[in-house]
């Protein structure tokens, strides 16, 4: 075989190479729980990062290239999230992850990401430390479009003893890292009001008596209830207020708008209040066609959601990396980090139209003047008025 031909054949076999190369999936993870008391969450989340991925695909990819998820199930379970993260991050190489439901999970996973320089996008996980767990090092990894607890913590307490005029106010929270850390920022928002909870109480998953926290609520004269919790027991809150024939508003965070709090509450969830990044609810054409695509696809119960602000924030967050990847004309971890720091492009997403969401010092993509009250109505969540 003569040298040209020699060169020629390498040649070939080199394109061939690269061509496949370039063809390589982008793998981004998802990490959430999709079984147990917070999988409605997770699901919702899940299904929505879904849904960005397939439009994005369909479009060509980005760099050329398809995104492929890597899902796990993390169970809710620090550990489970802990063991996740490692495998995605050795095992699987992926580009970065999306997710993480639970504040403990979060906190307890995404250090390993910060230690690989691989970045997180937290699309639902709100304890204020979230994006703050780094805070102190010289580049932070982690990177969140959901309203943190202090945002939702100061709307809550604003409603409350500012729009409804009460003074006395209780908390119930509960016993998760999730609960107990809104707890305190309930407490710091009603401190700069002047205001002390006249009973603050715990309670713990799977509990399905709130009778003892709720008499200790009435007994000290509260004049509404402020929630922190996830998963079902938050419907125990408004039926005990129920059985106790005990009549005041139930204002919480924003779980309060999730399907299994709705369905077990029925009747005695009306009323309840809480802060939504998006509600379901077709008010642009952006929001229409995100909706009606979700319904096609996952056919919920009812046409309904099980979490409408996780599936919206799920599918924002993919299409905030996509734009990050395609601006830093790379995967690397650092080059991914900048470009989230920097965004050029504005990205419509259905929370809302990010421009310039991060910066080196701020990594929270959702402000407060985003952020709007829902109320539950006959079995849905529509806006407060």
């Amino acid at each position: 075989m003569n040298f040209k031909l020699k060169l020629l054949i390498a040649g070939i076999a080199l394109g061939f190479s690269a061509s496949s190369m370039a063809a390589d999936p982008i793998k981004i993870g998802v990490a959430g729980p999709f079984t147990g008391g917070s999988a409605p969450m997770g699901v919702s989340m899940r299904d929505g990062v879904k849904l960005a991925v397939a439009e994005i695909n369909a479009k060509g990819g980005v760099l050329g290239r398809q995104i492929q998820l890597v899902e796990r199930d993390d169970e809710a379970k620090n550990e489970r999230g802990v063991q996740i993260a490692q495998e995605l991050i050795n095992k699987e190489k992926v580009a970065a992850t999306v997710g993480y439901i639970n504040t403990g999970v979060a906190l307890a996973s995404q250090r390993f990401y910060q230690e690989a320089k691989i970045p997180v996008m937290n699309n639902v996980a709100t304890g204020s430390i979230v994006t703050k767990q780094f805070a102190d090092q010289p580049e932070n990894y982690i990177f969140r479009n959901s309203a943190n607890d202090q945002i939702q913590s100061g709307m809550i307490v604003h409603e409350a003893v500012e729009n409804r005029k009460f003074k006395k106010v209780a908390i119930l929270a509960d016993s998760t890292n999730y609960g107990q850390l809104g707890r305190e920022d309930l407490e710091k928002a009603l401190d700069k009001k002047g205001l002390k909870a006249v009973a603050t109480e715990k309670y713990n998953l799977k509990d399905v008596d709130m009778t003892a926290q709720l008499l200790k609520a009435k007994q000290a004269g509260a004049e509404v209830v402020l929630t922190y919790g996830i998963g079902p027991e938050l419907a125990q809150i408004a039926n005990g207020m129920e059985k106790l024939g005990w009549k005041v508003p139930l204002i919480g965070s924003w779980t309060l708008s999730m399907a299994n709090f709705i369905d077990n509450a029925g009747k005695n969830g009306n009323g309840t209040r809480m802060p939504q990044t998006f509600i379901q609810d077709p008010t642009t054409p952006k929001r229409k066609a995100f909706i009606d695509a979700y319904v096609k696809a996952y056919n919920p119960p009812g046409g309904r959601m099980p979490s409408a602000v996780s599936a919206a924030q799920g599918y924002d967050s993919i299409y905030l990396l996509a734009a990050a990847i395609k601006q830093a004309g790379s995967t690397d971890g650092p080059k991914v980090k900048a470009a989230l720091e920097g965004l050029n492009e504005k990205i419509e997403g259905v929370v809302t139209t990010y421009s310039k969401p991060f910066s080196k010092d701020n990594h929270e993509a959702i402000t407060a003047d985003i952020t709007v009250f829902g109320e539950v109505k006959d079995g849905k969540v529509v806006p407060a008025k």
